[in-house]
């Protein structure tokens, strides 16, 4: 079977975001649990990354254009390079620094890595467009099998986080991930095929914005699509697991650590193995659309929340089941997502096209994670679930302005 052309960069590609992706995920459960650890408030939890998703923000407005001008391969190392930088930094946190010093030097760290995934995350996604053969069903495929299989890595990063924490601390762990990171770069960098397009010097700035009503109605829903994730996954269900299976002590919290990482890990990588199938299990829906997908996930954290409310002891295997169906729904919503975005976008705008969209997924996940430390503040998960509800509602509602495109 002879291989489309551009395939060894599209393998290359994908192998550099799975492992940048792994770092990240690993990283997010490092800094969350180590930081509670030390006393911190789901609200000072929160704030460690709000500079992470403002980057993510700015770094997408600018990286189409970056991505056009320098050239994809260029955006793609710089991502993996700044994620090192990143990862070292983090290994000079001081313990003898105040909680404000320490919360501000890792609100940078965080930013700095903000902008690497989002580098990253851009270059990849922009490769599969121009490397994937013109069918559209051969886009869909690529697209979903390089998102499903990140996640996955992604979920396999949290377990990690969680484990190498308990064993070899922070510092210990951050370190061997930039390390491993370096190494990495260095092989992506030198055995790089063709492919991936170079820059153009005439590229403008104010071309970023996009002109087309369904690239900005579809980043609309995708605001409000992962305000409704990270609303309850970023700091709310993390904490919630951590005072219900911790005793306070250390063996506790070291055991607390572990099913924390490794039930963020089993969501992550289930819901990589749906967007993976997204394909196949879309096809077979009566209703191909994003308007549909986002009302029928919309009742599912209102449920969870309604029991919890309602509920005079804990619900955890409830909670468990019930966010593994969200993330089953929610999988499928965001590989929707994912092949619209290319499919809406014309090869000459690809890269400006995927970089604006994915502002609006960074603003969606800085307006879930401001929310989550609030919200779990004020009244636990019960009400980090019901913003996730009518944050869905909303996205629905968005996405019905969309064109009604089949996944066949």
């Amino acid at each position: 079977m002879t291989r489309p052309t551009g395939f060894a960069a599209y393998l290359v590609v994908t192998a550099a975001y799975w492992a940048f992706m792994l770092t990240d995920g690993a990283l997010r459960m490092l800094v969350l649990l180590h930081f509670h650890g030390l006393g911190f408030s789901s609200v000072q939890l929160a704030y460690l990354f709000v500079l992470y998703e403002v980057a993510g923000m700015v770094t997408n407005l600018c990286a189409g254009w970056l991505a056009v001008r320098f050239g994809l391969t260029t955006t793609l190392y710089a991502g993996l390079g700044l994620q090192i930088v990143a990862l070292l930094a983090l290994t000079q946190l001081d313990p003898s620094w105040s909680i404000a010093v320490s919360v501000a030097f890792v609100m940078c760290a965080q930013g700095v890595s903000g902008i690497a995934k989002d580098l990253t995350k851009m270059s990849s996604k922009s490769a599969v467009k121009l490397l994937a053969p013109s069918e559209d069903s051969t886009l869909f495929q690529w697209v979903a099998v390089l998102t499903g299989s990140k996640n996955a890595i992604k979920g396999l990063g949290f377990f990690l986080g969680g484990a190498l924490l308990a064993v070899f601390g922070f510092e210990g762990t951050v370190l061997g991930m930039a390390c491993a990171l370096g190494i990495l770069l260095t092989l992506v960098v030198w055995r790089m095929p063709p492919g991936l397009p170079s820059g153009m010097k005439g590229a403008k700035f104010s071309a970023v914005f996009s002109t087309s009503e369904a690239v900005n109605w579809l980043s609309l829903a995708r605001v409000f699509l992962f305000s409704a994730r990270d609303v309850w996954f970023v700091v709310g269900v993390p904490l919630y697991f951590y005072g219900v299976w911790s005793d306070g002590s250390d063996a506790g919290n070291k055991a607390a650590f572990f099913m924390i990482g490794s039930f963020m890990a089993l969501w992550v990588i289930g819901y990589g193995i749906v967007q993976g199938s997204a394909p196949k299990i879309l096809a077979r829906l009566p209703v191909q659309s994003a308007f549909a997908l986002a009302m029928l996930l919309a009742f599912v954290p209102l449920i969870l929340a309604i029991v919890l409310w309602l509920s005079s002891s804990t619900v955890t295997p409830f909670v468990v089941i019930g966010l593994f169906v969200f993330g089953f729904g929610f999988a499928l919503n965001s590989a929707l997502h994912s092949f619209l975005i290319l499919s809406f976008s014309t090869d000459a705008r690809v890269s400006m096209d995927v970089g604006f969209y994915y502002m609006a997924n960074a603003a969606g996940r800085l307006l879930g994670t401001l929310l989550s430390g609030v919200a779990y503040q004020a009244s636990g998960l019960e009400l980090c679930l019901l913003i996730a509800s009518l944050m869905l509602f909303l996205s629905a509602a968005v996405a019905r302005r969309l064109p009604q495109s089949g996944v066949a």
